[in-house]
């Protein structure tokens, strides 16, 4: 039996190993898929990450990686392919077991092509400049896919360069498209919402929220509410996914 997994904290709103466990059943394939949280407490009160991720290796073909551990996760790799390189965020991890019982890693980043092909069918012509609320991994793969479409990009940020309370409605009317890349909002939180000015969102607007469950954010009702396009990342999650399986299966 092939065994891959995930790593990140938390994971209990992650739809990876259900979704590759049905996959395993549909197609016949004889692999597991197992969740693997790590918290930045189980860390520092016991094992160095880097200890915890090196047994995962031993065990492991493949792996995903989801928050906080996708920008953390590089140095401990062996080598990273061109797009992981300049997106410089990991979400796929290709383990090769050598004949000599060593171990060789590379990191993958399939986030921009899953969020690219979830996008594309709902982007116009007005649609050419966006906010990218958040800096963490999946941000920096969603700038990465936004600029491979043409689209100029403006970071949103807690502490740093335009930060949400700077953020104006005539800069929300500007940029028309808005991508939600922080787990505000995320199950079981669903309570949260980045704070922008919600009331400068028109009909022209597209808000893409990378979470996906739950399905409709109160990011994406908000921005319903002002008549805007709305979509969820559950497309992210499919293409990115499916991207992973073809590293996992064909990659050299």
């Amino acid at each position: 039996m092939r065994h891959f997994g995930i790593i990140g904290n938390p994971l209990k709103q992650s739809f990876s190993a259900k979704y590759f466990t049905e996959k395993f059943a549909r197609e016949g394939i004889d692999a597991e898929y197992s969740l693997y949280p790590v918290s930045n407490e189980d860390v520092l009160a016991s094992t160095p990450l880097k200890v915890k991720i090196e047994d995962l290796f031993s065990r492991l073909e493949g792996m995903n990686v989801t928050i906080p551990y996708k920008v953390a996760i590089i140095p401990m790799l062996d080598e990273l392919d061109d797009t992981a390189r300049a997106i410089g965020a990991v979400n796929v991890i290709k383990v090769r077991h050598q004949s000599d019982g060593s171990i060789h890693t590379t990191g993958y980043n399939t986030d921009c092509l899953g969020f690219i092909d979830s996008i594309r069918p709902h982007i116009k012509a007005h649609h050419t400049r966006a906010l990218v609320l958040g800096t963490g991994g999946a941000a920096k793969a969603v700038t990465y896919g936004l600029h491979q479409l043409g689209i100029e990009t403006q970071a949103v940020s807690r502490t740093k360069g335009l930060t949400y309370e700077a953020l104006t409605p005539d800069m929300i009317r500007q940029h028309t498209v808005i991508v939600n890349c922080t787990p505000l909002g995320m199950w079981p939180d669903t309570d949260a919402a980045a704070d922008i000015p919600y009331s400068a969102i028109g009909p022209e607007h597209l808000m893409y929220d990378c979470i996906y469950n739950p399905e409709k954010t109160l990011f994406l009702q908000r921005g319903e509410q002002q008549g805007a396009t709305v979509v969820n990342g559950i497309g992210m999650l499919h293409g990115q996914a499916e991207a992973a399986w073809r590293i996992w299966c064909c990659a050299q």
